[in-house]
């Protein structure tokens, strides 16, 4: 096994995966829908017991693109720690708290209806102000106040889904987007700068960008709480080491040798299913989820590959070989193609950090997550298996033919099968 040099070897928008803050699959759940009528009566009925009501605070990083051309993994990880303990401590004041697993440079924060408006924008701004002193990037905010679906430590819905979509897609770093409901919520005559943003037109509705106001001034962080970080307590300890010696060169070499691992990483994203109403729409694309982890397990070898984790459509595994790693992708698309589910497929090589988080789950970062996913969620036809060109150094290719692609101005080349 080889470690990762300190100059890595970096893709643009690494440490940025589409939806990797939502929980697990609720299985209970999804057999009490399998073993339903599976209208949108069920749908709605079943999903009754989950919905709860409030705001959505999502964050996405900027400039990680440019910081990742120049730093090692391990060093950036260390950066976008610092502002998700910025963000999570003034939420938890006001007495948000954090969904989910706050993988990558992704977080999210749940805030109960009765939270005033006016609070809740009061703290953002705090909190942005806070970034820019203390780090040396910056983050976007997207809020949104709806009724969503809570599973398995997610939420989930269309909403969910419209505000995470806003915060990734649509704002830049030090922006707060804030939708509609909850401009809305604010008093009459409020101090709040809000413009609407005519150039966005989404699904969720009107969106406006929170241009200044007022700051959090009296809450108190509450003391001893961590954000759900996606790592081991060792690990997460030494990111802060590194976070505190930052261009120490020897030190990022020991721990890039003590965490990192070759290791080759099969990527799938399914796609989705027609559904008349938002609650049959979170039902079926569990179930579709739940089948494609049950046919993927079946194929998984009982050696040397593990499951890393299945979120919303994604699902990600991990291989020391990487001939058993293609052969494992081409299998898988079969399965699902029996099964009606039209997936696609990225295969990559190359050091990675993985290991069990705090919860019990397991998580993933690295290059070869990041280019897997550029092939086949942003670049990749459905259908299709993408392999990297560093596999073609190690595995045969057979009928994969190359392909090539700009990506932020990068030319890559990959092949597809």
């Amino acid at each position: 096994m080889t470690s990762e040099s300190p100059a890595g070897r970096h893709v643009p928008g690494d440490y940025d995966l589409t939806r990797d803050i939502v929980g697990g699959l609720p299985h209970a759940l999804v057999e009490r829908w399998r073993r339903s009528g599976q209208t949108a009566d069920d749908a709605r009925r079943l999903l009754s017991g989950y919905a709860v009501e409030g705001y959505s605070v999502v964050s996405d990083s900027a400039g990680l693109t440019r910081l990742s051309e120049r730093l090692a993994l391990l060093e950036v990880l260390a950066l976008i720690d610092r502002p998700k303990r910025i963000l999570h401590a003034y939420g938890r004041a006001i007495g948000g708290r954090a969904v989910g697993v706050w993988a990558a440079d992704n977080a999210q924060l749940f805030h109960p209806a009765g939270t005033r408006a006016a609070e809740l924008l009061a703290a953002l701004l705090s909190v942005q102000d806070e970034i820019e002193r203390r780090c040396r990037i910056r983050i976007g905010i997207g809020v949104h106040r709806g009724t969503f679906s809570e599973l398995s430590g997610g939420l989930y819905g269309e909403e969910a889904d419209g505000i995470e979509d806003v915060a990734e897609n649509h704002v830049e770093g030090g922006e707060i987007a804030v939708t509609e409901p909850v401009v809305d919520l604010l008093p009459p005559g409020h101090p709040f700068t809000v413009v609407r943003r005519d150039d966005l037109r989404h699904p969720i509705g009107p969106v406006y960008r929170l241009l200044d106001g007022p700051r959090l001034t009296d809450a108190r962080p509450v003391e001893g709480e961590r954000y759900p970080i996606p790592y081991s307590p060792d690990l997460h300890a030494d990111l802060l080491h590194l976070e505190r010696s930052p261009g120490d060169a020897d030190l990022l070499a020991r721990l890039t040798a003590r965490h990192l691992r070759e290791r080759t990483v099969v990527l799938v994203e399914r796609g989705g299913a027609s559904a008349g109403t938002p609650d049959l729409a979170v039902l079926r694309g569990l179930a579709l989820s739940t089948t494609m982890r049950e046919t993927a397990l079946g194929l998984l070898p009982s050696a040397g590959a593990v499951e890393i984790k299945v979120a919303g459509p994604l699902g990600i595994y991990l291989f020391d070989d990487p001939g058993s790693a293609v052969e494992f992708a081409l299998r898988l698309r079969a399965g699902l193609a029996e099964r009606e589910i039209v997936c696609r497929i990225g295969v990559d090589t190359g050091p990675v950090l993985t290991g069990e988080t705090p919860g019990g789950g397991r998580d993933i970062a690295g290059a070869p997550v990041n280019v897997a996913s550029k092939m086949a969620q942003d670049l990749g036809r459905p259908g299709r298996v993408y392999l990297s060109e560093t596999l073609r150094e190690q595995t045969v290719l057979g009928r994969f033919v190359p392909v090539e692609r700009i990506v932020s101005g990068v030319r890559i080349t990959f092949f597809e099968g």
